[in-house]
């Protein structure tokens, strides 16, 4: 599934994109915004592969905002004014929508951004792995990690969110499973169904949760308890 947002000033027009997003197979909705600040707090916190993106909003310009984005997902702009669509393609928009426009159009679009992501799919998210460096393949990229600095890794249906002690997320197609194979035992563990976390940035332990010190807290799931409260004990000085 190609994980899109959808951003539009006009109510009307978020709900039309929304729905044609809704109703197409390979399409999921992550959130319908009406607006770039919206917009950048669902990236912030969520992965997303596509942006269904209006080029006038009156926070900020569809074009604007793609700019200040470092790693922007696939662009297809939707707009009412045609001239704008060589400067769409000069920040790499995968396709451009000229309101008002319907389904067909709309279809022609999503394949056209379904067969860039299946070109660009990784058929191996982890390449290399060293005692202290891994390498994650992404849709653009190689991106090389230093371990240490991994604070917490988030599972997200398919899709893995590795969290950094400084720096964005690393966000690579891979399973929980098969990274927590690759990682480090001594280092790392598995906490949840959906959270390996790095032991020595724990920060506190309490109420069935795991406090980093970063201030996040994750849930300690019950399959994984025993083996976590194992180490704890290891680890107690006094009684």
């Amino acid at each position: 599934m190609i994980r899109c947002i959808a951003i539009d000033d006009e109510p009307l027009a978020l709900k039309q994109i929304s729905r044609y997003i809704e109703g197409t197979d390979f399409l999921t909705l992550v959130a319908a915004c009406s607006g770039a600040a919206e917009a950048r707090k669902v990236l912030d916190s969520e992965h997303v592969d596509a942006m269904f993106l209006d080029i006038n909003m009156p926070d900020q310009s569809g074009m604007d905002f793609v700019r200040s984005l470092q790693a922007p997902p696939a662009i297809i702009f939707t707009t009412a004014h045609s001239d704008y669509a060589v400067e769409g393609y000069k920040v790499d928009a995968v396709d451009y929508l000229l309101k008002p426009f319907g389904l067909d159009e709309f279809m022609r679009a999503a394949n056209k951004l379904k067969k860039l992501q299946e070109s660009r799919r990784p058929q191996e998210a982890v390449t290399t792995l060293s005692d202290d460096i891994v390498y994650f393949k992404t849709d653009y990229k190689v991106v090389r990690v230093d371990i240490g600095k991994i604070t917490y890794v988030e599972g997200m249906s398919e899709y893995l969110k590795i969290r950094l002690e400084d720096g964005d997320p690393v966000v690579v197609l891979l399973s929980v499973k098969k990274l927590e194979e690759r990682l480090p035992k001594d280092r790392f563990m598995r906490i949840h169904k959906s959270y390996i976390v790095n032991l020595s940035r724990i920060k506190e332990v309490s109420r069935m949760r795991v406090i980093m010190q970063d201030g996040t807290a994750l849930p300690i799931g019950s399959l994984y308890k025993d083996n976590f409260m194992a180490y704890l004990d290891a680890k107690y000085l006094g009684r």
